[in-house]
């Protein structure tokens, strides 16, 4: 082989040794390529990763909260707050769209704490954006997401403030909107139950949103959505259980916890306050005449009534039946006789279809002024409502000293007669236990009806072990309602209020087996349960002087409107009117309440078995006014 050939040789295997290095080279390069590709995309899945953690995070926390007790306003303060610290906005806001007497407008309910808003206040002044009544323009941009029911970005942020706060100059609008880092507002429209609620607003400092981030506001947005929505339902919940379903007012539950705060912040700040009692004239007459229908339209006047002209402190409410109670906060008698006549006036001036004008008889009575006693505060309320009425009805009354013993102490005293002279078989230790409660409450501010209505339960729960505690209290409520329909003197009312707590007492003379037995009863002792009320009228009672009133209301309990009762086989009117009240509420609640030998009924089936009974056991008009009590007023 010559010279030149192996120099060709050897070019040729130079050749392919740079050929192989090079391919090796591109391979290398090629590797090195892809191995940064993956890299690149694992740091950005990594990064989008650590966004989904943190957004599930925020959703978590945001759930946890709705799941709790938490309020709404504390919810969204987290919800903001989250959004805008942990997924790095640069502010976040939620947007309530409200509307009043003069129209729609916009209100910030809840913002992210942060220099940006800030930094905004510090440019518009005082008021603060947080505490303004904002603008709602038709044509911004708020308006647009809401009609489309979309999430709109949008990067126009000058048109966005003006539209909210139009009266700002052009000039505090461009210092507003400079040397800031928000580049874009992302609007999410918050639907709840139909209704627009307002926008969740995200202030973002990049013009275009990522890939998924649409989506999670949305789902965020869903997440707020959730939370009013299950505020609301709580507050409506919250509502049905203090006010009254006819009128809208304030029940009696809620005034009575409002009452015994008002006695202690009274009793701090040695401050009086004032009730006035108000009751509709002539209901009866507007039911007979009209129809139920007006006659709860009569008893909503009078609540529109009391509404407009009480204060945003006062507590007005429907006590059960045509009787309402204003509790007037801080207010001595002048000033409650002033607003009495002013509610009085008022109903006067409202003319009803059909019924025309009505009027209602007021009664005033003032904490520390008349008297401490809260229980004696409502007596005194109710004995001047009364003389309203007994003077010609359409007149304000105020209270006077208490000048004769109140049923109350009547009832205390037989009591504590009966069970500190062993009238009635029981264990000695439990006499001793009720009698102090009686005498001495072991909460001095406790209530002395409260303190009636427990013994008589307990009592009660002797002879029928079925027996529900708050049972005694409701029956004595709801036979002074349906009194009150009959126009009875308040003299009859009171004597029949303490007959309803003693009216059963003669079935702790019964022997237990009887009372308690699950099959039927046989003739023999039929007759004994028969017996009951001449044990508790005669025998138990009788001795007690200044119980003698209401003897005659116990004794004849039992006595039907067609005679077929006992034990005198009395008819008609022959049968006292409170007995036969007594009578329908011991059927009802008998009813409605478990006994040995069958389960409780329903109110409906309850109220069906009464209205059969129409004309046999009561008179018509007693169970036309009793239905009409348990199915329209809540006692």
């Amino acid at each position: 082989m010559g010279l030149f050939d192996k120099f060709k040789e050897v070019t040729k295997k130079v050749s392919e040794v740079e050929n192989n290095i090079y391919h090796e080279k591109r391979d290398y390069l090629e590797i090195y390529e892809r191995n940064l590709e993956l890299e690149k995309e694992i740091a950005e899945r990594t990064e989008e990763l650590d966004d989904a953690n943190r957004r599930m995070f925020t959703l978590q926390h945001i759930w946890e909260m709705m799941n709790s007790s938490t309020p709404l306003e504390n919810v969204m303060e987290a919800i903001v707050n989250s959004t805008q610290g942990e997924l790095g906005y640069m502010h976040c806001a939620i947007i309530h769209k409200c509307v009043d007497e003069d129209g729609e407008y916009l209100q910030i309910l809840a913002q992210s704490n942060d220099g940006l808003i800030d930094r905004l206040n510090n440019i518009i002044g005082s008021p603060g954006i947080q505490t303004r009544k904002l603008n709602y323009d038709g044509e911004s941009v708020f308006a647009d997401s809401m009609r489309q029911r979309k999430i709109i970005q949008t990067r126009s942020i000058d048109l966005a403030l003006k539209s909210v706060l139009p009266d700002l100059d052009a000039e505090t609008v461009k210092k507003v909107i400079s040397n800031q880092p928000v580049k874009s507002v992302i609007i999410i429209p918050l639907i709840t139950q139909n209704k627009e609620f307002g926008w969740f607003c995200v202030f973002s400092a990049r013009e275009e949103l990522a890939g998924t981030e649409m989506d999670f506001l949305g789902l965020f947005a869903k997440q707020i959505e959730m939370a009013i929505t299950i505020a609301d339902l709580f507050q409506a919940v919250r509502d049905q259980a203090v006010t009254d379903a006819l009128t809208g007012l304030y029940n009696r539950r809620y005034f009575e916890e409002a009452l015994e705060k008002e006695v202690q912040r009274a009793k701090r700040q040695q401050q009086p306050f004032s009730i006035i009692g108000i009751d509709l004239d002539f209901l009866k007459k507007i039911n007979d005449t009209h129809g139920h229908f007006y006659g709860d339209l009569a008893i909503k006047t009078i609540a529109d009534v009391l509404k407009a002209n009480a204060r945003s402190v006062d507590v007005p409410a429907r006590i059960g039946g045509e009787e309402f109670d204003v509790l007037l906060p801080g207010i001595s008698s002048d000033g409650a006789m002033i607003a009495a006549e002013r509610i009085r006036s008022a109903i006067e001036k409202t003319e009803i279809d059909t019924i025309g004008h009505i009027t209602g008889s007021l009664g005033v009575a003032t904490y520390f002024e008349h008297t401490d006693n809260v229980e004696e505060l409502l007596e005194l309320t109710d004995q001047a409502m009364y003389t309203s009425k007994r003077e010609g009805r359409n007149r304000v009354t105020l209270a006077k000293p208490i000048s004769e013993t109140s049923w109350q102490e009547i009832a205390v005293n037989t009591f504590v007669d009966i069970l500190s002279k062993n009238r009635i078989p029981m264990a000695k230790h439990l006499s001793k236990e009720l009698c102090l409660k009686l005498q001495a409450p072991a909460n001095k501010d406790e209530m002395t009806n409260e303190s009636l209505y427990t013994v008589a339960d307990v009592l009660t729960k002797l002879y029928n072990p079925m027996h529900s505690s708050g049972v005694i209290k409701n029956k004595v409520l709801m036979a002074a309602s349906l009194a009150k329909r009959f126009d009875l003197p308040k003299e009859e009312i009171d004597n029949l209020k303490v007959a309803v707590l003693l009216y059963d007492i003669g079935n702790l003379m019964l022997p237990q087996d009887i009372l308690q037995k699950a099959t039927p009863l046989t003739d023999e002792e039929r007759d004994k349960i028969k017996n009951h009320p001449i044990i508790a009228a005669r025998e138990i009672l009788k001795p007690i002087s200044y119980i003698q009133d209401v003897l005659p209301i116990i004794e004849h309990h039992h006595e039907n409107w067609d005679g077929s009762g006992y034990p005198n086989k009395m008819s008609k009117d022959e049968i006292p009117l409170t007995s036969q009240i007594i009578l329908i509420i011991d059927e009802y609640f008998a009813l409605i309440e478990p006994r040995p030998y069958r389960a409780k009924l329903s109110s409906r089936d309850a109220l069906e078995i009464i209205k059969s009974d129409a004309g046999k056991k009561w008179n018509n008009t007693l169970v036309k006014e009793f239905i009409s009590l348990i199915e329209h007023d809540i006692v």
